[in-house]
C-alpha cells in the first residue's frame, strides 16, 4: 500500500507537521510504503483557471506541481495536513487542492457521469490543527478535503482534528496527541487491507 503525506504548513516543525509525522510513522510500522510532499518547498502557482485541463485532463502550467501529480495518482491513501488559517487551509495547501482541478477534469473526461459518485482510486484523510477553539473551526476544511479527494476519485474518511494548539511545540509536547496520531496511521493501513 502506498501512502502519500502532504505537509501543507509553511512552518517547518509546527504542530500539523508533527502530527502528520506520527501518522506516517504509524502507517510505515504497519507496512505501508510512505512518500511525502512538503508544499512549502514547491515553486508553484495556484490554479490559473485557464481551462486547458478540460480538454485532456492535464495541467499545462509547468512548475513543481508537475512533480506532485504522479504522486497523487499512484497513492492508495493520501493524508493532507494543514494548520488552520482563518478557518481554512494554509495558502500552500490550498494551492495544491486547487491545482487538483486537472485531476477532476481528467476524471470527468474518463468516467461516465453515472459513475461519478463511485470512488475507485483510494482513500483520503485530513489532519488539521488550529490555535483557537471555535465550534466550527474545522467545518470548512472538511468540505475542502472531501472535494479534493473526490477530484482524485477517492473517498474522504475524516481524520484528526486538534484545537487549542497555540505554541509551535504544543503537539510535540502532548503524548496523547502523538500516540493517537501514531495509532491512527496504523489503523489507516489496517482498514485499507
Amino acid at each position: 500500500m502506498k501512502i502519500l503525506g502532504i505537509y501543507g504548513s509553511p512552518r517547518k516543525g509546527g504542530n500539523s507537521e508533527v502530527v502528520l509525522d506520527r501518522v506516517l510513522e504509524g502507517a510505515a510500522a504497519a507496512g505501508a510504503e510512505v512518500k511525502t510532499v512538503h508544499v512549502r518547498d514547491l515553486k508553484m502557482s495556484g490554479c490559473l483557471e485557464c481551462g486547458a485541463c478540460e480538454k485532456e485532463g492535464n495541467c499545462v502550467v509547468k512548475d513543481d506541481m508537475q512533480k506532485v501529480y504522479p504522486l497523487l495518482e499512484e497513492a492508495d491513501v493520501i493524508v493532507l495536513a494543514s494548520p488552520i488559517f482563518f478557518y481554512g487551509l494554509s495558502a500552500q495547501a490550498k494551492a495544491v487542492v486547487d491545482r487538483a482541478q486537472a485531476l477532476w477534469s481528467r476524471r470527468m473526461l474518463k468516467k461516465p457521469r453515472s459513475q461519478w459518485k463511485n470512488h475507485e482510486s483510494g482513500t483520503g484523510y485530513l489532519v488539521a490543527v488550529g490555535a483557537t477553539k471555535g465550534k466550527n473551526l474545522f467545518e470548512g476544511v472538511k468540505y475542502v478535503a472531501k472535494y479534493f479527494f473526490d477530484a482524485m476519485d477517492m473517498d474522504y474518511e475524516g481524520g484528526l482534528f486538534y484545537k487549542g494548539l497555540e505554541g509551535k511545540d504544543d503537539a510535540k509536547n502532548s503524548p496523547e496527541i502523538l500516540e493517537e496520531a501514531y495509532s491512527f496511521g496504523k489503523k489507516i493501513v489496517e482498514d485499507e487491507r
